[in-house]
């Protein structure tokens, strides 16, 4: 009787633990999935829409779940739509200035990221730990007070509104630091074993040779993760760009809100081809993260910046 007992208590015990688990990743498994309809609905509403035609868009009164006239060419329109308030600059002249701007200030941002964490990683020279102490606490600062300060600079440098090469350079200049970058690479090279270092400066090699032929190497999942960080940034800036750049040269997240009005129809906008033209610009994003996600889960981990 006694191994009954024990025998039933165990079985109790093991149908209880079983049962938890169950439960436990039941309720996981149902708040992850409600979160991810959070973030796939969007998605799936711009795509929906990008698919539908001027005359569901504009004249239908209940809302379409799927397109009633499927209408792929609206992402054909899209290169052939130009606005008349915004001096026929097409589409494609948007996605020319973001392709630009976001190409220069991700190169600049990350090569000088990667000379500044270098200099406060490996050399020695006195007040490095203060600059480094001063540049993390201007991390405290919200990016909102520094526009002010930015827009008064370029425009004293002539670069607002200039129908020129002042309007890119507006746009990526003031941009360029990181200092959340700068933290990132100056961790994952502290990793790096001052044994190389050593070994390169008795072989003769200079410290800029040693950068780039062994460090930029080993810490190429963090350089990869800054580079992403940075030409999302760059891609999906829209405040900024507004402020600074001439009309002809603003980024295409500036045409998306303006463009696509039907002046035919009172000025509507034809939601259809607006979100045509912002599925072209997301999907190059996505594609880039999917393909590049594990360096940037490996680059953050390397650095010991755990979420």
């Amino acid at each position: 009787m006694t191994n009954n007992k024990i025998d039933y208590r165990q079985n109790k015990r093991l149908v209880v633990q079983k049962t938890n688990k169950i439960i436990g990743k039941t309720i996981t498994y149902s708040f992850l999935t409600i979160m991810a309809l959070f973030v796939l609905i969007p998605f799936y509403w711009m795509f929906n829409v990008s698919l539908q035609s001027n005359n569901e868009v504009l004249n239908s009164i209940s809302i379409s779940y799927f397109p009633k006239e499927f209408s792929p060419d609206n992402y054909i329109k899209v290169f052939l739509y130009s606005s008349t308030s915004q001096g026929n600059i097409t589409f494609m002249d948007y996605l020319k200035n973001t392709l630009i701007v976001a190409f220069f200030s991700t190169a600049a941002g990350t090569i000088f990221s990667i000379l500044v964490a270098f200099a406060l990683a490996r050399l020695n020279f006195k007040g490095k730990d203060l600059i480094f102490t001063l540049l993390l606490a201007t991390m405290m600062i919200p990016g909102e007070m520094m526009v002010l300060s930015n827009y008064v600079t370029v425009s004293r440098l002539g670069w607002v509104n200039d129908d020129g090469i002042g309007s890119y350079l507006a746009m990526i200049v003031p941009f360029t630091v990181s200092i959340f970058h700068i933290y990132l690479l100056r961790q994952n090279f502290k990793q790096i074993p001052d044994e190389l270092y050593y070994a390169a400066k008795i072989d003769g090699s200079t410290d800029f040779k040693y950068l780039w032929q062994i460090m930029v190497p080993m810490a190429k999942s963090s350089i990869i993760t800054i580079t992403i960080l940075k030409l999302m940034g760059s891609w999906n800036a829209y405040i900024w760009p507004n402020l600074v750049a001439n009309s002809k040269y603003k980024l295409v997240t500036s045409w998306l809100r303006s463009s696509f009005v039907d002046e035919a129809e009172g000025g509507r906008v034809l939601m259809n081809y607006q979100m045509a033209a912002t599925v072209i610009v997301t999907v190059p994003l996505l594609i880039f993260f999917v393909v590049f996600r594990k360096y940037i889960m490996s680059g953050v981990s390397r650095s010991g910046v755990k979420g």
